[in-house]
């Protein structure tokens, strides 16, 4: 990391510069991207002790260690403008006054040998007082451009030496004008107390363990008439207190929350109290993207780009297979072959995890890319297994299966009495390519449309070869091929197009859940785009009972039967569903559009969801994809559906039939990062 010296930090900070850089001695690491109204700190932070000091030393590391406040830097790491202490504590205490920073005695233990050399404590002193300088400058410059000013004075706390129930959260109050600050007090103690963390209760409370008395906030309090110091004090839950080792998934869950509340309580203050003209949540965040967010996803992209589930997943030997079927009369279990693999799974899977995502700054964004890793990971598993036995049990890993509701909400809908008359103009191949092609004429989409003989679906997208591919002889009613358009179009080439447009090509990778999105929004287009039929509905219905019965039965002639004479499907059609879910062995991706479109519907009544359109999204990732495209680090949509904001109306009884379809949210499969995220009804 770049040094600087102080005079050079000051006149950068004067000067408005977005910088990153440790002081010339090492002291301290101060990080500007962005000038809010809000700076943290994390003064106990460091554990550097300068060799000099170690002789005159009476304490071990490990003793220093556990009075010091570790992580707390990762904590604050994601905010703009933040300055974290490198040394420790027991070298000079920036939360004490400078007569008293340098410890005799700490939590009842004598420190030092003898005195320390009038040398070595000067420098110790010259390095508070270095820190303060700087933080003055800061504050300066803050209160000058937004005319107050926010510090979060972070901190931890060790709490088994104290009796009784202590606070999760506990804010130092007696120092602050509390009539003066009562709503920010209030509004903090709130977001506070709306963490989740892991198998842990957690509280919020004012001066119930420590009452903010240090000196960083009577420093700032003597000095700066508008800005607000809140002394925050977070309990060790998150590493064993004793060791200073951390709980990976307690910390990385407190780092996403914790984020959240800094920049909410931020946004609160620079809309009460400041003259800052935006002061949405976003505001309060950098809007220049991350190099580490850019290393990673490169890499990432590098090793997962032809991971292409459907090229591998299809059988080589459709068609013969199919003739062979068709002419036992169904007494005969189709032996499909599948393209080898191309990847080495192991060398796949040790690239992925030696990606350094830990260097992602950004808790959210962090999260984001680890579920993404984990995600590619089940799915080279389920790859690996195609054609054997166990590709059912990685198939169920990385899809689930059909729940309760999933079942109820299918057999529902397939004892629906009919009410609609067929659509008796049909469409034939080279009449449905046409209209591809003119309906991504007129929606600005630079794409192909192209036959393939060997798709099990009417139609795919290609998101390589930037292609439509349509089934060899395929026929459809007018209807039916229309909802065909605005589902494979209208969704499918709509986000791959605007995948391809992002810096950052995760979303063309596919996020968690990407499949459960990218099919519940075709089928929430299809609805909207008036195209919707309960034939269809019917349909989706049948995949899910298909699932079923695969994974109760696993004969492939048994769920051919189950089709054609329990559900009355002609026989091209009940085998050609026998064998998507039939196909490597067990694929129980069909029960996702029923579902899918559920949720996409929920989400789509409680608020906005265009940005989920942005590429290969998950629904649990759209608040922090919201996020990102505030702060410009995606690119918003540039394709969505047209009837996405003036969707057409349909009959009542298709509309009561679609609000009908419900899930069971109690089963989702929601990454860390969102648990406490509930949007979803």
């Amino acid at each position: 990391m770049q040094k600087r010296s102080e005079a050079n930090i000051i006149a950068a900070i004067e000067s408005g510069e977005l910088f990153e850089c440790q002081t010339d001695d090492g002291a301290f690491i101060i990080k500007v991207e962005a000038y809010v109204p809000t700076i943290c700190t994390a003064i106990h932070a460091g554990h550097q002790f300068r060799t000099a000091l170690q002789k005159y030393c009476l304490l071990t590391e490990e003793e220093r260690l556990y009075e010091e406040d570790p992580y707390t830097n990762q904590l604050i790491a994601a905010m703009p403008i933040t300055v974290v202490a490198m040394d420790s504590r027991y070298e000079y205490d920036l939360n004490r006054p400078l007569a008293t920073c340098i410890y005799k005695t700490a939590w009842g233990k004598r420190v030092w040998q003898k005195a320390l050399p009038a040398k070595e404590r000067q420098l110790s002193v010259s390095k508070h007082q270095q820190f303060y300088r700087i933080l003055d400058a800061l504050l300066v410059r803050i209160e000058k451009q937004f005319k107050s000013a926010l510090v979060f004075d972070v901190h931890s706390y060790n709490h088994l030496r104290i009796e009784g129930d202590t606070p999760t959260f506990n804010l130092g109050t007696e120092q602050l004008d509390q009539d003066r600050w009562s709503a920010m007090l209030e509004y903090t103690q709130k977001c506070l107390q709306r963490v989740e963390l892991p198998n842990l209760p957690v509280t919020a409370a004012n001066n119930q363990v420590f009452y903010g008395r240090g000196y960083l906030a009577a420093h700032v309090n003597s000095r700066y008439e508008n800005t607000l110091v809140l002394p925050l004090e977070i309990k060790k839950v998150y590493i064993d207190e004793l060791s200073g080792n951390p709980y990976p998934i307690i910390l990385n869950s407190l780092s996403q929350q914790f984020k959240d509340c800094l920049v909410d309580i931020s946004a609160f203050f620079a809309r009460r109290y400041t003259s800052k003209k935006r002061s949405k949540s976003s505001d309060m965040l950098a809007d220049k993207m991350d190099s580490a967010i850019l290393k990673v996803d490169s890499r990432l992209y590098h090793i997962a780009k032809g991971l292409d589930t459907l090229q591998y997943i299809n059988p080589i030997n459709l068609q013969s297979e199919k003739k062979r079927f068709l002419k036992a009369a169904g007494n005969y279990d189709p032996q499909f072959r599948y393209k080898p693999l191309q990847i080495d799974p192991y060398l796949f899977r040790e690239q992925l995890y030696r990606l350094p995502v830990d260097t992602i700054r950004d808790p959210g964004i962090q999260a984001l890319y680890r579920d993404v890793i984990d995600n590619l990971s089940s799915k080279i598993d389920m790859l690996v297994s195609i054609g054997r036995r166990e590709f059912v049990y990685t198939s169920l890993k990385y899809y689930g299966e059909p729940s309760y509701a999933d079942q109820k909400n299918a057999n529902y809908l397939l004892h629906c009495a009919e009410y609609e008359t067929d659509d008796t103009d049909y469409l034939d191949q080279q009449t449905l390519e046409n209209r591809f092609i003119e309906a991504a004429n007129k929606w600005n989409m630079p794409c192909k449309v192209e036959i393939s003989n060997r798709l099990v679906a009417s139609a795919m997208v290609s998101n390589s070869r930037k292609a439509v591919l349509l089934a060899k002889g395929i026929s459809l009613p007018e209807k039916e091929a229309e909802a065909l358009i605005n589902h494979e179009l209208g969704v499918h080439m709509a986000t791959s197009l605007n995948a391809a447009a992002q810096r950052l090509k995760v979303f063309t990778l596919g996020l968690p859940g990407n499949t459960l999105a990218q099919e519940g929004l075709a089928i929430l287009n299809e609805y909207q785009s008036g195209n919707m039929t309960l034939k269809r509905l019917k349909n989706l219905a049948l995949r899910v009972m298909a699932v079923k019965e695969m994974l109760k039965m696993g004969s492939f002639r048994h769920t051919f039967s189950y089709l054609h004479e329990e559900h009355g499907m002609t026989v091209d059609d009940a085998f050609k569903l026998s064998v998507r879910v039939h196909r490597g062995g067990g694929f129980t991706k069909d029960y996702l559009y029923l579902n899918g479109v559920s949720q996409a519907l929920s989400l789509y009544e409680q608020g906005d969801i265009a940005n989920l359109y942005v590429g290969k999204t998950g629904f649990a990732y759209l608040p922090i994809i919201n996020e990102m495209i505030d702060r410009q680090l995606v690119k918003a949509p540039i394709h969505s559906p047209v009837w996405l904001t003036a969707p057409k109306a349909s009959s009542p009884v298709l509309d009561y039939l679609m609000h009908c379809i419900r899930y069971d949210h109690t089963l989702d499969k929601t990454p860390l990062m969102n648990r406490s995220w509930q949007s979803v009804a």
